[in-house]
């Protein structure tokens, strides 16, 4: 086979070809990678202008920085105290809140500095609500924020149902009376929140009767034209595991004069003073040797100008079941007890029994006329000039004195027994 031999001229032209070809090969990998129109220069602009947006956003961002409390989502929201919106660095333009069910709008009111807004009144319990705010800063930049929260549930909560009514006058025996929907097992922090204060610089002590009661009362009755002031301060205070208070209120009331009527259930007649003075003696007729009259320190607690009363329902009934009596128009009633006591007009009894003979059931009987419409009468009398929160003492009489939770009558324990069942000791 014939070989082929390149010479050296053919050998020296193929190589400097070959150099130029490469040398061109490396000038183009250079070019490419060099800033320009290649890729390399299109990632350094696009990052050159995400950091110019980013730039400008931050310059548009407002200042005004809104807070939603509770957190966006919150569940078992109280309804008294737990939802307030606020501004840093703006003020608000404009909030409104709404049940989501229904989209009734919840009214509200903004700071007079504009920089927080909360709800006029009560919430709903178990009821989800939308806030929506929005705000400018002091460059008119607008920031906007929403939340939902949803209110604690009647399962999840308690309320306190208390006497005496906001506004009031009552007598110097009335204390502050509070009856819970549920059954309270922390009852030092539900009493700690909880507040009665006195003009007279009284102090109030609370007592529990049970998980359900709690009564205040200072060590003697209140103070004659004294304003005393029940601050319940309950919203969101655990008063069982899972079950928390929604009150916030304000209760204020005034003692009138100082009014303490005495029943002699051996004389059978009852003094009423005022302000230490004697202004009266009235006959009475109390209970019968079988049914006496509680003895005890009594304070009224509610007033009827005329009902009824049916010895079936306080356990005075015949074998068929009715009551051993049932007047429908007891006039002038005044309530003593949970259990039925009352001191009322009478006047189906014959005038000669009051001051002479007791007769009745248990009650203290005054002489009055059917239909409550004589005022002359001592069972008007005693009525129209009479408070809830008077005090009628019994003494004298065969029975028993009342317990001091048979009514509004922690007026008979002795202080420190009465001290001792506060939960917050001495």
């Amino acid at each position: 086979m014939e070989k082929r031999v390149m010479t050296d001229g053919k050998r020296r032209k193929g190589l400097v070809a070959l150099a130029t070809l490469l040398s061109g090969v490396l000038a183009l990998t250079a070019c490419s990678s060099d800033g320009g129109d290649g890729e390399g220069g299109s990632t350094d602009n696009r990052a050159k202008s995400q950091a110019q947006v980013d730039q400008q956003a931050a310059k548009d961002a407002s200042d005004a920085r809104i807070t939603i409390t509770p957190e966006d989502g919150a569940d078992n929201a109280g309804i008294n105290s737990d939802v307030k919106v606020k501004v840093a660095g703006g003020t608000l333009t404009k909030v409104t809140m709404t049940a989501v069910e229904t989209g009734t709008e919840v009214p509200g009111s903004l700071s007079s500095d504009g920089t927080s807004w909360k709800p006029d009144g009560q919430l709903e319990r178990s009821t989800k609500y939308k806030i929506s705010a929005e705000a400018e800063d002091s460059k008119g930049r607008s920031a906007n924020e929403n939340s939902t929260l949803t209110t604690v549930s009647p399962a999840n909560s308690f309320i306190g149902n208390f006497t005496p009514e906001d506004g009031s006058k009552v007598g110097v025996g009335m204390p502050v009376s509070i009856n819970f929907d549920k059954a309270i097992t922390n009852k030092k922090d539900v009493e700690s929140a909880i507040k009665v204060t006195s003009s007279s610089g009284q102090k109030a002590v609370g007592h529990w009767f049970n998980g359900n009661r709690l009564d205040f009362r200072p060590e003697d009755y209140w103070q004659a034209g004294s304003t005393v002031t029940l601050e319940l301060g309950l919203d969101g205070v655990e008063g069982s595991p899972g079950v928390q208070g929604v009150q916030k209120k304000t209760v204020t009331f005034q003692i009138g004069r100082n009014q303490v009527s005495t029943v002699d259930a051996k004389t059978k007649q009852m003094t009423v003073t005022q302000d230490g003075k004697k202004i009266r003696t009235i006959p009475i007729s109390s209970g019968s040797p079988e049914n006496p009259t509680y003895n005890g320190q009594m304070v009224i607690s509610e007033k009827f100008k005329e009902t009824r009363m049916d010895g079936s329902t306080v356990g005075f009934k015949k074998k068929d079941g009715k009551g051993e009596y049932d007047i429908k128009d007891v006039p002038h009633a005044m309530r003593l007890s949970t259990s039925g006591t009352f001191i009322h007009g009478n006047y189906w009894g014959a005038d000669s029994i009051f001051g002479k003979v007791n007769t009745s059931h248990g009650c203290v009987g005054l002489n009055d006329v059917k239909g409550a419409d004589d005022p002359k009468q001592p069972g008007a009398w005693f009525y129209d000039n009479s408070l809830i929160g008077d005090v009628v003492v019994v003494k004298n009489s065969p029975d028993k004195t009342i317990t001091p939770d048979n009514g509004l009558n922690g007026w008979n324990m002795e202080w420190s027994e009465w001290v001792a069942g506060s939960a917050l000791g001495a």
